[in-house]
């Protein structure tokens, strides 16, 4: 129409992109990685639950801020070797006391059994960065007692570990941390009483979702382990593992839960094993323990159940 102007196209704003800033590595201050034989910390937690079978107490009391006492009585079948693929099991009972000193640079903890059987562990900071642990066995059983020492150091992103064990066990490893999020290392050990030595290889990659970590030892054994974080309290993991002298294989798939006022983990493996484990806090220093597994394969099925009391 006559008299008016022609109006400008209109020109879309087009949204603004900003440059990538590329995360800068500061590689002399690495974070400090996990000891080497705890690596799989968050899959065993999910894929190796504490099963056990039949009737469990166990009742710990405060005798100060650094002394505990503890009593433990379980009562279920075990089983004993047997050519029948079926397990074969007999009805047994055991009491264990127990006394507990834990200090922040000392920590003493004794187990002995009505048979006799003693376990006991040390942890002694010597210095800041390194540690003493220790832990023994003893037995009335002849050859049967067992004893290990370990010096842990910790650097500021390494850690290295040497042991001295019973049966002329020496054993060395090392790990590394190479980026904030991956660590690789190795280990060595020699075994005097059977005449063995062997070498392995591991590597972790974590960061605030997921864990990943591998494994491979020149005795044939590879493990691969995967951790999900779904969210704080709930998490997935699966693991792999394959041995080359036997050509065994396995995997699992398995869970952890944390709710409320319970923990519920649980898992299946590929040879059709099923496993699951609940605690269940009842009321402030009681908690309820459910335990079961089912393995279809050897027709083997455990049941346990048990309270633990303690200040």
């Amino acid at each position: 129409m006559a008299g008016i102007p022609p109006t400008a196209p209109s020109m879309e704003a087009k949204p603004t992109v900003l440059p990538k800033i590329e995360e800068v590595v500061d590689y002399s201050n690495l974070p400090c990685p996990l000891p080497y034989e705890e690596i799989h910390r968050e899959s065993m937690m999910s894929l190796k639950p504490e099963v056990f079978e039949g009737m469990r107490f166990d009742f710990t009391k405060a005798l100060g801020p650094k002394f505990f006492l503890s009593h433990s009585v379980t009562m279920g079948p075990i089983e004993v070797p047997s050519q029948n693929p079926e397990p074969i099991k007999i009805p047994t009972a055991n009491y264990e006391f127990g006394a507990n000193f834990i200090d922040p640079k000392l920590m003493l903890i004794g187990r002995v059994s009505h048979d006799g059987r003693l376990n006991a562990r040390l942890k002694c900071d010597l210095t800041d960065n390194l540690v003493l642990k220790g832990n023994a066995m003893l037995t009335s059983e002849p050859h049967s007692s067992q004893g290990m020492g370990t010096f842990d150091y910790k650097g500021k992103d390494y850690r290295a570990q040497f042991q001295l064990g019973s049966g002329t066990l020496v054993g060395a490893n090392y790990i590394q941390s190479v980026t904030p999020h991956l660590s690789v290392g190795g280990e060595m050990f020699w075994t005097g009483q059977h005449r063995k030595s062997g070498v392995g290889y591991a590597a972790r990659y974590n960061n605030d979702k997921m864990v990943a970590t591998g494994q491979v030892a020149s005795t044939g054994m590879v493990a691969l382990s995967y951790v999900q974080k779904v969210s704080e309290k709930l998490s997935f993991a699966t693991e792999l593992q394959y041995n080359h002298m036997s050509k065994d294989v396995s995997a699992t798939v398995g869970y952890d839960a944390v709710l409320r006022t319970a923990r519920v983990r649980g898992k299946i493996d590929s040879n059709g094993c099923v496993t699951g484990f609940l605690e269940e806090r009842l009321n402030m220093g009681l908690t309820f323990l459910l335990s079961a597994e089912l393995d279809h394969q050897k027709k083997d099925y455990k049941f346990g159940f048990g309270f633990t009391v303690g200040d």
